[in-house]
Formats: C-alpha cells, sequence, structure tokens
C-alpha cells in the first residue's frame, strides 16, 4: 500500500501568465505558495485483477480504457498500471471549483503514488512535467503550468516558464519567522459558489492578445514581490494582491460578481489591506491579507461565511506510507 500527500496551494500575483498563449510569446511568472490543506490518494494492489476506484463515485473496471475519472486513468497508464489495483482519493476541500488548484494536485498525488507503487524512484520535476502532459496535452485543459509545479514542489515560489516550455522554480528565501508571520496573516474564506475553472480560462485565453500589456504588468508584479518577501517585508503583499485583483478582473465579467465584490469591500473595510479570489475567479475561496491586530475585526465582518484555517506547507508532493508488495519487485 502507498499513500501520498500533496498541497493544495495558493497564488498570489501572476497568474494568468502561465497560460501558452502569453508565455510563448513573452515569458510568464507566478509567485504562488503551498498550503497545509492536501489531496491524499491511497493505491493498494488487488488479489484479483480488477480496477477499482473510490472518489466521488466509486467505479469497477476490468480495463483501464473503460475508467471513468479522466485523471487516474491517464495516470495509471503513464505510470504502467494496468489491473490489480485499488485507488482511493481524499480531499481536505471541495475537490472541484475551490480555486486551490486541487485537480492538479491530485494530478501530481497520482502520479508520486503510482511509481512508488511500481518501485521507480522519480524526480519532483519530473512529477511536474508529466502532471502538465496529462491536464493540458492528453486531456486538453485550457489551463496553464502553475499549479502542477506549485503542488510538486511546495513552499513559496517564484515560478517561471520560458518561451521554449522550460519551467524554472526559484524558492524566495526568507526566514522560517517571516514564513509563519506571513502564513499568519493570511485568511482564506469560502464565497458559498463553485465554478468550472477551464470555462473562465477558456475565456481568459480568448482575450490575452488584447490584454497581453495588462498581463505582463501581472508577470512584473513577482520579481517586486519577491524581493520584498525576502527583504522582511511581509506586508507589501496586501497591495500586490489588490493591484492583482484589480487588474485580473479587466479580462472577463465572469471573474467577479456582487458578492465576491460585497465581500472583498467588507474585508477592506474592517482592516484587510488587499485580496483577490484564489484560482481562475468566478467563486472559491476569498483570498485575503489583514494584520494579525485586525483579523478579528475581518471574521466579524466575515462571519457569514467560512473560514478555512491554514498556514504555508513548505514541502511538496510526498509519500507517507509505503509498504512495498513483492509484485512489483
Amino acid at each position: 500500500m502507498i499513500i501520498s500527500k500533496t498541497p493544495l496551494r495558493i497564488s498570489f500575483v501572476g497568474g494568468g501568465t502561465d497560460l501558452p498563449q502569453f508565455y510563448t510569446n513573452d515569458y510568464g511568472a507566478v509567485l504562488s505558495s503551498t498550503i497545509d490543506k492536501y489531496v491524499y490518494v491511497m493505491i493498494k494492489e488487488r488479489f484479483d485483477d480488477l480496477i477499482v476506484l473510490n472518489w466521488s463515485k466509486k467505479e469497477i473496471v476490468e480495463n483501464i480504457d473503460d475508467i471513468e475519472h479522466e485523471l487516474i486513468r491517464e495516470a495509471m497508464r503513464k505510470t504502467g498500471i494496468e489491473k490489480a489495483v485499488e485507488i482511493t482519493t481524499i480531499a481536505d476541500i471541495p475537490s472541484e471549483g475551490s480555486g486551490l488548484g486541487s485537480s492538479s494536485s491530485l494530478t501530481v498525488g497520482l502520479l508520486n503514488a503510482c511509481y512508488a507503487f511500481r518501485g521507480i524512484h522519480t524526480s519532483t520535476e519530473k512529477l511536474a512535467e508529466e502532471a502538465c502532459e496529462i491536464e493540458i496535452d492528453r486531456l486538453g485543459k485550457p489551463i496553464g503550468k502553475q499549479d502542477q509545479y506549485a503542488a510538486a514542489y511546495g513552499g513559496v515560489n517564484e515560478i517561471v516558464f520560458h518561451k521554449d516550455g522550460r519551467v524554472k522554480v526559484n524558492k524566495v528565501n526568507f526566514q522560517n519567522q517571516k514564513m509563519r508571520v506571513l502564513g499568519s496573516n493570511l485568511l482564506l474564506f469560502y464565497t458559498g459558489m463553485t465554478r468550472k475553472s477551464e470555462t473562465i480560462l477558456k475565456k481568459q485565453t480568448e482575450t490575452i492578445r488584447s490584454k497581453f500589456d495588462i498581463l505582463k504588468k501581472m508577470r512584473d508584479q513577482v520579481p517586486l514581490l519577491k524581493k520584498c518577501l525576502e527583504n522582511g517585508n511581509e506586508k507589501a503583499l496586501g497591495d500586490f494582491l489588490n493591484e492583482n485583483w484589480s487588474l485580473k478582473k479587466t479580462f472577463t465579467s465572469s471573474i467577479t460578481n456582487k458578492k465576491i465584490d460585497d465581500m472583498y469591500e467588507e474585508a477592506l473595510k474592517a482592516g484587510a489591506s488587499g485580496g483577490k479570489i484564489s484560482g481562475a475567479g468566478g467563486g472559491g475561496f476569498l483570498l485575503i491579507y489583514v494584520p494579525r491586530e485586525k483579523q478579528n475585526s475581518v471574521r466579524e465582518a466575515l462571519k457569514d461565511h467560512r473560514e478555512l484555517p491554514f498556514m504555508i506547507d513548505r514541502i511538496g508532493t510526498r509519500i507517507i506510507f509505503n509498504q512495498m508488495s513483492d509484485y512489483w519487485r
């Protein structure tokens, strides 16, 4: 039996520049962090040759081609597992429409667990690359590459997307104490709405040419914010989030709505210095930066919305249980 544990992520600035329609014409960059909320994948050998899957549905099939869950199906194909397994997935938050990168975390976690099940050591970079291959190339999802790399590497990172498709992950270098302060000043509140990121991102890709200069401004925030964090000025994050959100809202009308705008305004009035919807927009979680002395006021202002307490995760995907079978030896 193998169990993998893969973190979800929050994106600060640069989102949208990880789409190929942008970075193949220029370079893209995002600054994001993983959090201590996870997707778990358990894979166990079966005595018979059936494939049994447990997610929001239960699947029992004889052939890999009959698997309905496309991420599980493609991860099994990629890692060479064809039969006689039971795979269970569990997430700390709703698995779809959260804006926290859950689909990519699941894909990375599936690959990590499947390779471990086969006794194959795989690099972090390869897990991220192959997760992108599955989601973007094989399944044709209109998404970028930031979530897969964030989930694989973990921590607070500047992720750069080069024109030739190469991806470079640069850790933000700051002391553990500063990282704890940063995490403790960030709050997540659930909007009560979920949405398919693919729908919003598809609309966004259609406007990239006309919004290219705005995306460049969002990308150019990344090294500036990285420098602020490394110099100990974590309070600057609120202003960066606010500016990023103002720019992002200009892409399509589906990125925000009255409920989200009202939540954001209430948070600012109560003491937040900035924030944004995590992920593509349209629902999911509202991420806000709030100094600790003002957090009680913000929580009171948003008391009708469920908070998701969290801290920063520094590790990325990992195997937390490994009881190897003799089957693959």
